[in-house]
């Protein structure tokens, strides 16, 4: 049995949330080169993790579901300006992000050098990100969204339920779970449209989901996320 399949006997209640479209949107976190292209930064420490859970194909499927359902769609993206690097302390993780350049821009105000750059968005992805319907809210800059203002844009569309997919398992999709929970959302977690780090340390992915069973409101694969969509729509 996968180290990642979920007990054939749970303890916990399932939670039974069940979507209501007018209320649900799609929240992808850093769809972004470094973290889920080969020519990424991280891609030595988050590659096979994606690569199992065909995170980036995931998301893709997920971008086309929700479009065509009509919900919300948003973008919580991750940067850093030359003036982050100046930060006195840090953790370990954001020491090592720092360290290898991940998402690194010049400035907040200019997108010299950002086309094709890691903090550009997945090829992939970009038809649905870039249609000018897709919410792309400003940085945030650790790992929970308490910085930048997806909780305000959404809602401003009345939103209150979520669909939680794209990077780090552990970090930053974890925070922003946690962070919606405590301000009332209803969050449900892709499971296979995540992925995170292998390292001495530990797995991310496997610690991520493990916390998705205990608080998350649903944690659905994509092909469920997809169909409940199709259902809903």
């Amino acid at each position: 049995m996968s180290d990642y399949a979920d007990p054939e006997k749970p303890a916990l209640p399932d939670p039974g949330m069940e979507l209501d479209l007018p209320r649900t949107a799609l929240v992808v976190i850093d769809p972004q080169i470094d973290f889920l292209s080969p020519q990424g930064a991280a891609w030595p420490v988050l590659g096979e993790s994606v690569t199992e859970q065909n995170t980036v194909g995931n998301l893709g499927r997920l971008f086309k579901a929700s479009k065509e359902a009509g919900i919300t769609v948003a973008i919580s993206p991750h940067y850093y300006y030359p003036y982050d690097h100046t930060w006195k302390f840090g953790g370990p993780a954001e020491i090592f992000q720092h360290d290898i350049g991940v998402f690194d821009r010049p400035g907040p105000l200019t997108l010299d050098g950002f086309r094709g750059s890691g903090a550009d968005f997945m090829p992939e992805l970009k038809p649905y990100i870039e249609d000018g319907k897709t919410i792309i809210c400003s940085p945030h800059k650790l790992y929970s969204p308490r910085v930048n203002d997806i909780g305000l844009q959404l809602r401003k569309q009345r939103v209150d339920q979520i669909i939680l997919a794209g990077m780090i398992a552990n970090l930053c999709v974890e925070s922003h779970l946690r962070d919606f929970l405590e301000q009332g959302f209803e969050v449900a977690v892709v499971r296979d449209a995540v992925a995170g780090p292998k390292l001495p340390e530990g797995d991310g992915y496997l610690a991520a989901v493990t916390n998705y069973r205990y608080i998350a409101n649903a944690l659905w694969t994509t092909e469920e996320a997809v169909r409940r969509l199709q259902a809903k729509g």
